[in-house]
Parts: structure tokens; sequence; C-alpha cells
């Protein structure tokens, strides 16, 4: 394996060697991907047509390191003649496995300008990276891999590797070269848009999200929502922060937050807010099945929520307890704040009856509790059972309430709406 170069890319290139395929791709590059959003789009385009009258490529990469709560990287592959590139995500500490240490791409974000092996001419040595053998077992006979330098010193990684017997020549490289600080432009405006959009979904949610990058930024904007309202908040928050150690008490509520919020976002809701141990979470009703898409989450959150009591019980812990209020109704969903401190929140005469209804869990000792709205929009089962009518603070007449249980249901909650409650005091099974 060659060693590892201390030049840039571009010292490859050949002084007054500019085709007029590589001026047309960096005129392609800089003006015409405007309205590409994807980069991975932007990638797979730029490779086919190098292949088509470019360099020999038939094997590209592009490794990137983002901001998201869940992945650490991603990487973009491309192969000559398949219709797609392929997208693979890497999670957070994937850079300390084996894997990712014995790569090139390592190497490069080490600090090596350049990694090249000509595959067909040397051997494999038995400290070359185990990714040779695998391009040697593709047909590949030569590979390069660059840093993609974005500002501020974040540096990413492309690849290139040939199936041509010949393998890439100096002017071949020294092509690719010149497409770089061009792709490293293009790439980290969509890096930053993605980021953009990445932060605002994981703190404000994705619905709110674009709607904020649609524009809604200015305090009082915001719309009327029809939505099914969900407020959740854990029992004796206050006892277990005060005697359980800091990160104990993190970790509990990860996990609470985990077995609640993923069967949330899975079946279509969206949630707004935390607040401390508790969320707020809308389910909108443009969805036909978003009542009975909030029963079923709410049967898996609650199923979840099991087990994660188990491992509690068997850590000599108690389980934790919960309540839920469940309303339907019209709320007023926007920005709410000071003139310089936003809150993109739903608030109305619906979300207090869901507060209010969490609350009275802690009286009927029912750890969730929905209004009769929104039973008479959800379909029949048995896990619903009305308590009778109780009066809410704050909210005029009293208001009939029915209690939840997933292990109340025989099966699923229903998607169907073919059988409706005939009594104000139950709803039949179906």
């Amino acid at each position: 394996m060659e060693p590892i170069c201390s030049a840039g890319p571009a010292d490859a290139c050949e002084a007054g060697n500019w085709p007029i395929h590589r001026t047309r791709l960096l005129d392609w590059l800089v003006r015409e991907t405007r309205d590409m959003r994807f980069i991975d789009d932007i990638f797979q385009q730029l490779c086919d047509r190098l292949r088509a009258g470019g360099p020999p490529v038939a094997r590209a990469t592009v490794h990137f390191r983002i901001h998201h709560p869940q992945w650490l990287g991603a990487r973009i592959l491309w192969r000559a003649g398949a219709p797609d590139a392929d997208i693979q995500t890497y999670q957070h500490g994937a850079m300390e496995t084996a894997e990712y240490l014995d790569s090139p791409i390592a190497a490069v974000h080490g600090g090596a300008s350049q990694v090249r092996l000509r595959l067909s001419r040397e051997p494999a040595a038995a400290d070359e990276y185990s990714l040779f053998g695998e391009l040697r077992a593709e047909g590949m006979t030569d590979y390069v891999a660059w840093p993609l330098e974005h500002t501020l010193g974040r540096r990413h990684v492309v690849s290139f590797a040939s199936d041509d017997p010949a393998g890439f020549s100096d002017a071949d490289l020294g092509f690719l070269a010149d497409l770089l600080p061009a792709f490293a432009l293009v790439s980290e405006i969509r890096l930053k848009n993605r980021l953009a959009r990445t932060l605002l979904e994981t703190y404000v949610g994705p619905h709110a999200s674009d709607q904020i990058l649609a524009g809604a930024i200015t305090r009082g904007s915001g719309t009327t929502v029809a939505a099914a309202i969900m407020v959740c908040d854990l029992r004796d928050f206050t006892r277990i922060s005060e005697l359980w150690p800091r990160d104990d008490v993190i970790e509990l509520l990860n996990g609470y937050f985990d077995a609640v919020c993923e069967p949330i976002e899975r079946h279509g809701g969206e949630i707004l807010k935390f607040i401390g141990d508790g969320l707020l979470a809308i389910f909108p009703l443009d969805r036909p099945t978003a009542c009975d898409d909030l029963l079923k989450a709410l049967a898996e959150a609650q199923q979840a929520m099991n087990v994660l009591n188990e491992g509690h019980v068997r850590a000599g812990r108690e389980p934790l307890r919960y309540g839920v209020g469940i309303h339907v109704g019209d709320v007023m969903y926007g920005n709410i704040g000071s003139r310089s401190r936003l809150d993109f929140t739903v608030i109305g005469p619906a979300v207090n009856a869901a507060a209010r209804l969490e609350n009275l869990t802690k009286t009927v000792k029912r750890p969730v509790l929905l209004s009769r709205a929104f039973a008479d929009r959800a379909s029949c089962s048995s896990a619903l059972e009305s308590l009778g009518a109780f009066p809410l603070r704050g909210l005029g007449e009293e208001m009939e309430v029915f209690a939840f249980s997933a292990t109340a249901a025989r099966g699923p909650v229903p998607t169907g709406r073919a059988c409706r409650s005939t009594s104000r005091s139950s709803l039949d099974a179906r």
C-alpha cells in the first residue's frame, strides 16, 4: 500500500489540463443544483456524469459527520449502474468501533490528506485496510480517499474507486480533485439546511418545524388546529429526584420518555414539549384515524411502561406511576412568548381540559382518563369504561370521563368505525 501522502489532492492536477467535460461539471455543480434539496441526489448525478464522460469511477462514497440526536454520521454510497445512492447512518460511538478504526476514513478524519492504493498492481498487505480486500472482490482496480473540507475545520471524507484495468491516471485524479471545492460548498449548504431542520424537529417536532421554516416566526402567528390532545405526567417525580443520584434520575426520565414517546411518534402524533417529567402531544384530526391512532400509541406505551417497570422491580426499585389526560377539540397552534424568546405550542380550552383530566387521575386512581368528546370519535373498544361525570376546575359543566386500559382490550385497539355507543355510560365492545 502506498503511504498516506502529505500533499493535498490538488497536487495531482496537470497544469493547463481543463477538459470541456470538467468545466461543464463545475458549471453544473455551481449553477444547476440550486433547486436540488438532497445531497444524495446531487452526489448520485455527479457520479453518473463522471462515469459518462470523465474519470473511470465505478464506486464512490461521501462520509458526513452530522449533528443529530441519534446519528453520528451518514455514508452515501454510489455504484455504477445502481438506480439510487445507498444511504447508511451511524450511531454515536461508531468512531470507536474496530470497523471504523480499520478504515481509510479514520485515517482521513485523523489528518491524512490522501489515502491511495492501486488495487490491481499491489498485492494485499498484511496491514492494509480490510476495505481494500472487499474492493478487490468487487473488481475495483484503484482507490483514493480525500478530505472534504467545510468551514471552521469541519472535515468529511470523499472516496472514489475505479474498475478500469489501468485505474486512475494523474489526469483523472486532477479532474476529480478540481471538483472537490465546488462539491464541498454545495454539500455544506445542504448539510446546514438539514442541520437547521434536524434541530427544529428535535426540539419542537416535525410539524412545528415545518411551520417555522415556512415563515411562522413572528409572535402571535399561528393557526387553529382540530386535534386530539394528550397530557402525560410522571407521579412522585419530586420525591424521586430528591432521593436518587442525578445520573439515575436522568436515566429514569429517558427510559420513561422513550416508552411513552416512541409509540406516539410511530402512530402520527407530535410531541410539542416536555415539561420536567410531563409532556404535551397532539394528534391532528386531519388524519381520519387520529383518535384510534392515539389509542394504539397509548396501548403500546402502557406495554412499554410495563416492561420498564419490570426492570425497576428487578433492580429493587418501585415501579413508575403516571397519569394521562386525553381530550379533543380546537387549539391555537403557533408562536407565543416574549419579543425575543418564543415557544411554538398549543393553547386553548381543549388543552386545559386534557390537563384537568390528567390531574383527575390522582383522584379516581386510574392512570388514563379520556373525555366523552374523544370517546365519541374513537372506534368502539372494550378498553374504554365510563366512570361517570365529574366537575373539572374552570370548565363549567361536568364532563363524562372514560378510563382506558390496554390490558382490558381483547386484541389491538380497532381502527374501524362500524359501531357506536348507544349509551352515555359505556362503549360497547366490537
